[in-house]
């Protein structure tokens, strides 16, 4: 996919070494079509690393996708250099009145507060009520998957014995969900957190349904019926060397981590991790920008509001 991110960007250099077609902004204005317009909300505080793994997600389909970036006002990030900020990051009051096909929040390392005392927490609802009016759908990755059930469905979640950290066997639910188009009876998912969003609480909303589990990690993927907002508690979009990085920086920080389940060979850190989750994490991600964006959002987005309720493009009730 021809993917339109700013010229400068520090992630261009890295996907043009990997022969992903990236546009600039010359070239894009060329093209006589109307990309998609998708918002990512870094919350994350790799911001630069985290840009690279999803732009490379959104990669893999023909369609054009305008890619913005936003952080939140309320907090101040601590690994993310001012000027790289200032250059390619709004804020939500800046861009507040735009309305998009898509959006995506990441997940945040504060899963062990509680939501209301993350200091960003009041600006991020204030987003997330936004989206119901402004985004056609919005995909939300591991803590804001659970700040987003929280906040739309009142779903808690619970702290976790030991942190789950490593690659998971999982079980499609609905097949004949598109956005799982494609998949095996079995595939992998990295996960990496404290916290979890029990099965038995989601299964007592009806308006969610449940895609995707692990026996070992438990709920992975859900959405609401209309697939305007969907959950994904794992970390399709994560790097090879990933969990490695982050088990040697809680090394380094006298954490004493668990080695991560199934990921290294013979569970030895020396070795190279295997990447078992790739081909399905591309997949996911062309679905969820196919079906659940391209084939449902309405070519003038002034369309979009609270009451609008995309087609299914024939998924099965």
């Amino acid at each position: 996919m021809p993917i339109k991110i700013p010229d400068n960007l520090p992630a261009k250099k890295i996907l043009t070494k990997e022969h992903i077609f990236v546009l600039d902004e010359q070239m894009a204005i060329r093209q006589d079509i109307r990309p998609l317009r998708i918002l990512i909300l870094n919350l994350m505080p790799t911001k630069i690393v985290t840009e690279t793994q999803l732009l490379r997600m959104l990669s893999n389909t023909p369609l054009q996708t305008e890619v913005s970036f936003i952080h939140p006002a309320s907090h101040t990030s601590k690994n993310t250099p001012p000027e790289h900020l200032s250059a390619f990051y709004s804020t939500f009051n800046e861009i507040k009145d735009e309305k998009y096909d898509g959006m995506i929040i990441t997940g945040a390392p504060v899963e062990l507060l509680p939501f209301e005392e993350v200091n960003y927490w009041e600006e991020l609802c204030a987003i997330m009520d936004w989206t119901t009016s402004n985004v056609m759908t919005t995909l939300h990755i591991c803590w804001a998957a659970q700040a987003g059930m929280y906040y739309h469905f009142g779903i808690p979640k619970y702290p976790l014995e030991n942190k789950l950290s490593g690659v998971f066997e999982h079980e499609p639910h609905k097949k004949s969900s598109r956005l799982l188009r494609g998949f095996d009876d079995t595939f992998y998912v990295p996960h990496s957190r404290y916290t979890e969003t029990r099965i038995s609480d989601v299964e007592k909303i009806s308006d969610i349904d449940i895609l995707a589990t692990s026996r070992e990690a438990g709920l992975c993927i859900c959405a609401s019926k209309d697939r305007r907002q969907i959950f994904m508690t794992g970390h399709l979009e994560y790097d090879r060397d990933t969990l490695k990085l982050e088990y040697e920086r809680d090394l380094a920080k006298g954490l004493n981590p668990n080695i991560p389940e199934n990921y290294f060979p013979n569970d030895d850190p020396t070795q190279r991790p295997y990447h078992q989750w790739k081909s399905h994490a591309y997949l996911m991600y062309a679905n969820w920008l196919n079906y659940y964006v391209y084939q449902a959002t309405p070519y003038d987005l002034s369309n979009i509001t609270k009451a609008f309720v995309p087609e299914r493009k024939g998924e099965p009730e």
